[in-house]
């Protein structure tokens, strides 16, 4: 197995988030916005960079047409100008002081009436900045997801890399998985992996489901032991540079009977058909209801009853891992060339089995384009 996925990555350049700084402040005005305020998390590293997670302690970006402004403690001041790539105006705040007035303050001498706040950021601090301002608050969720939604070829190529390391992870496990072995062993043995290839913390994330455990689409609580001719699903995935991989793979190191087989290559259909609906211009919605037309034809569902889907067919991913658009009945956004989703119409019978393929794909300006190649068989995971 060869696992390489750090020797060819290339970090997003100090030039590529001013421009993403500078579409922002250019969108403000279509959003009929003054002002976002970024809160750590996703959006935060997408523009600047900045890695931090939300605490108690306010550190929010507040972002106008022609100004940046970022309210932090004071105590923090060296941290945070040592992480900026460039520098910033930043308004600092003291232990004993209420950092929402400092937003407020910068909020009032930019006049910046109509106030978007990062969907990420905690209820509680959306809630007390509210309450701190005379701004009109709203969600700053639509005009960053139509931002961040349409990918580079530079945030495209990060997560090939993740999701190349992933697959090479899923072709190792299948070879080395045996019955007996309990689920904690293959989660630590992916993890391991995962960090041998170079992903930045391991494992993200690890779902592995033996047997009737699969009929779970998440699984269940506690640490069942493979047991021969069981049905074997693993969903994982990890980060590159904070871009996220997430494959799954449904395979047997047994024959099964019949009706397995049967339902493994009407998922696998109902993937195709999901990707082959993928077209630019096309609403999202359309590609979770090609997927259900196939299913449905063969007796399943309809809609979420089971056995059949239960979940949307796909979301959108990058510094989330799930993040919008979805590929899910009622979203109506248009596919556009860089946007990136998952493609996982899962099928469960309850009590007995599930099975999940999920593949990645980008938008190109003639279409879909894998970024993995779909499973080849039951019994073979590439």
């Amino acid at each position: 197995m060869t696992m390489s996925a750090r020797q060819a990555v290339i970090p997003i350049t100090l030039e590529e988030r001013q421009q993403r700084l500078s579409n922002l402040q250019q969108c403000l005005a279509v959003f009929e916005l003054d002002a976002v305020i970024i809160s750590p998390g996703a959006s935060m590293r997408y523009l600047f960079g900045l890695t931090w997670r939300e605490t108690e302690r306010l550190v929010c970006a507040i972002v106008s047409a022609h100004t940046t402004v970022f309210v932090c403690p004071k105590f923090e001041d060296t941290a945070l100008l040592a992480a900026l790539p460039t520098p910033h105006d930043c308004a600092w705040w003291e232990e004993h002081e209420n950092p929402r007035s400092v937003v407020s303050a910068v909020l009032a001498e930019h006049q910046c009436q109509r106030v978007g706040v990062d969907p990420n950021c905690s209820f509680g601090q959306a809630h007390a900045l509210a309450n701190a301002t005379q701004a009109q608050i709203t969600s700053a969720g639509p005009i960053l997801q139509s931002l961040r939604a349409q990918k580079s070829p530079s945030e495209i190529a990060l997560m090939q890399a993740a999701k190349s390391l992933t697959l090479d992870v899923h072709v190792a496990i299948f070879g080395w998985i045996k019955p007996g072995m309990r689920k904690s062993d293959v989660t630590a043995e992916i993890d391991r992996l995962h960090r041998l290839g170079g992903a930045d913390n391991g494992s993200f994330f690890c779902a592995v489901q033996f047997g009737e455990g699969t009929s779970h689409p998440h699984g269940v609580p506690g640490d069942p032991v493979l047991a021969e001719g069981e049905l074997i699903l693993i969903d994982t995935g990890c980060t590159i540079e904070g871009y996220h991989s997430d494959i799954t793979r449904t395979y047997a190191l047994e024959k099964q009977d019949g009706r397995v087989e049967t339902l493994w290559s009407l998922e696998k259909d109902a993937q195709a058909a999901a990707f082959d609906a993928a077209t630019i211009g096309r609403p999202c919605g359309e590609v979770d209801a090609a997927a259900r037309a196939v299913l449905e034809k063969s007796g399943l569902g309809p809609d979420y009853q089971l056995p059949g889907l239960p979940h949307r067919t796909g979301h959108g991913i990058g510094l989330d891992i799930h993040e919008g658009p979805y590929l899910v009945r009622g979203d109506d956004t248009p596919l556009a060339s860089g946007m990136c989703f998952s493609n996982e119409p899962m099928i469960v019978v309850p009590g007995h089995y599930g099975i999940r393929l999920e593949d990645h794909f980008y938008m190109t300006d003639v279409g879909a384009k894998w970024f993995t190649e779909p499973q080849l068989s039951l019994y073979a995971p590439v």
